[in-house]
């Protein structure tokens, strides 16, 4: 029963740590309770020690994801209930693995191993198809902007590091004060704990970032706020069109203005070949009617038909014999005095967007993901980070909605010249819930990392701007139809995060693999 509380206890603290309406220092000793019901399984003498440890976790890291990501089965409910399982499961399997090793090497490997184990874990979830780095607990911060402008340098991984470090101290501490009875012990493991926490807040508080910009470009971010269940994919493109014209024409002027219109809100496919014939094309020049000056950003769904099977990807779809489709989730960028550019969604969302590892699944499973409610067809994606040039000589970065997630992802964009992040999304897939508001405070991790402004244009909350020390600077509600006026800042500059992408993990990597084989050799003899 103890150990059962021990469980409860992690999943609780972490699952509450969580933003937007959790507390997140919390997350500094959500691990201890599992830790010590996993060391009182190590060393009691009963049997299936594994099995017990296996289950512990399991219960612990269930509750944390049912409770921070429920939202996910308002969207599609076959995905959200496996992407809470199998991230339980995949959570499990770090402290089993741990558990093992814990048990042939000492205290200080061990922990190190758990660290480094767990950091390649989240690594992992930024790079296979199975992608899911939601609850990658540098996230966890997302909110506390104050406490970590130091993520310039480190990026989200230096969170999880910090916080996997802090539990460990705690950890040890309790497990000394168990064996010794010693009071002094308390009161040294608090000293190391305050000293760990408080040294990169100083540090954050020391480098913040003065945000004025002498650069900037008068930004308008659309919120049309469409169903997309009763009304995005049964309202044709030109209503969209007009909706989106009465809304923005009030707010146009004679200044070189940027307009950003969220993801596929033309939802209606357009033949990438024939854009320049489409309603969304017509849109952008009767915007320009208004406003010569104007550079426009939306997203849009788009296809093309293939007959060549020398054009095919791993990602076109079947359609009949002889003809294949790229199925795309776009944005399209406008300048009246240059062609059109278009940039393709590459972060896909699991099982919606993409059937993941598809060449060796959709053998064995065949249509799963459409009988489940999945994708229909594969979305194709692009390799390269594009950004579009402004005509005001700056550029700004194309990110559609999930992409947001993924840091080291977006450093591509910064790389590529991007002076600014525009975030395209539609958030209101998950209703009223953690979902949209969790997305929305993500992309303030993404400009404390980048030192660059975001603008934000969500199909329903939440819209708006945020400065590159993750500072709102103006956002919208949920559930309305509105239009933000805003200066975006428009700054340049690598930070070391840019320059250098997800280094810690890469050590985690070297340093699992060599305590690992340390372990298997050590048993050996």
């Amino acid at each position: 029963m103890k150990n059962i509380l021990l469980a409860l206890a992690s999943g609780l603290l972490l699952a509450l740590s969580w933003p937007t309406s959790g507390f997140s220092p919390l997350s500094f000793i959500g691990f201890v309770p599992l830790l010590l019901a996993e060391f009182d399984i190590r060393k009691d003498n009963f049997k299936r020690k594994n099995l017990r440890t296996f289950g512990y976790a399991y219960l612990s890291f269930l509750i944390w994801n049912i409770i921070t990501t429920y939202w996910l089965y308002f969207s599609t409910p076959f995905g959200g209930i496996f992407a809470i399982l199998a991230n339980s499961l995949l959570m499990s399997v770090v402290l089993l693995i741990y558990h093992i090793i814990a048990k042939k090497v000492t205290f200080t490997a061990a922990s190190s191993f758990f660290i480094a184990l767990w950091l390649s874990f989240e690594k992992l979830h930024l790079g296979w198809e199975f992608s899911w780095p939601w609850l990658n607990l540098g996230n966890v911060f997302a909110n506390d902007i104050n406490l970590i402008q130091w993520y310039e340098y480190t990026g989200t991984f230096g969170g999880s590091l910090w916080i996997l470090i802090s539990n460990f101290i705690i950890f040890k501490g309790i497990l000394l004060y168990i064996q010794h009875k010693d009071k002094g012990i308390l009161v040294r493991t608090g000293l190391r704990f305050i000293l760990i926490i408080a040294l990169p807040i100083i540090v954050s508080l020391i480098i913040k970032p003065e945000t004025s910009s002498e650069n900037t470009i008068e930004t308008l971010s659309l919120q049309p706020n469409v169903d997309p269940y009763a009304e995005k994919y049964t309202t044709d493109n030109k209503g969209i069109s007009k909706s989106l014209i009465k809304l923005t024409k009030p707010y146009l002027n004679e200044k070189k203005q940027l307009l950003i219109a969220p993801e596929t809100v033309f939802a209606e496919g357009v033949d990438i070949n024939n854009y320049r014939f489409s309603q969304a094309k017509r849109f952008s020049q009767q915007l320009f009617e208004q406003n010569e000056k104007l550079n426009i950003l939306y997203g849009i769904s788009m296809y093309e038909i293939l007959r060549d099977k020398n054009q095919l990807s791993p990602q076109s779809n079947f359609l009949r014999k002889g003809v294949w489709f790229n199925d795309y989730n776009s944005a399209v960028f406008e300048r009246k005095d240059t062609q059109h550019e278009f940039y393709h969604k590459s972060k896909l969302v699991v099982g919606v967007e993409n059937f993941p590892y598809q060449s060796t699944l959709k053998p064995l499973l065949g249509d799963i993901m459409i009988d489940l409610g999945g994708t229909v067809a594969m979305k194709t994606t692009q390799d390269k980070r594009s950004v579009f040039e402004l005509n005001n000589g700056s550029s700004i970065a194309p990110i559609i909605c999930y992409e947001s997630v993924y840091g080291e992802f977006v450093n591509g964009y910064i790389k590529n010249g991007a002076n600014a992040l525009a975030i395209i999304t539609n958030d209101a897939w998950w209703g009223e819930t953690q979902g949209h508001k969790q997305h929305w405070s993500y992309a303030r991790l993404r400009a404390i990392e980048t030192r660059r402004a975001v603008v934000r244009s969500a199909n329903t909350g939440i819209s708006g701007f945020v400065d590159k020390d993750g500072t709102v600077l103006k956002k919208s509600e949920y559930d309305e139809k509105t239009i933000l006026k805003y200066d975006l800042p428009l700054y340049e500059g690598e930070t070391f995060y840019v320059k250098s992408g997800d280094y810690i993990p890469r050590i985690s990597n070297f340093l699992a693999l060599f305590i690992f084989l340390f372990a298997v050799t050590r048993r050996r003899r």
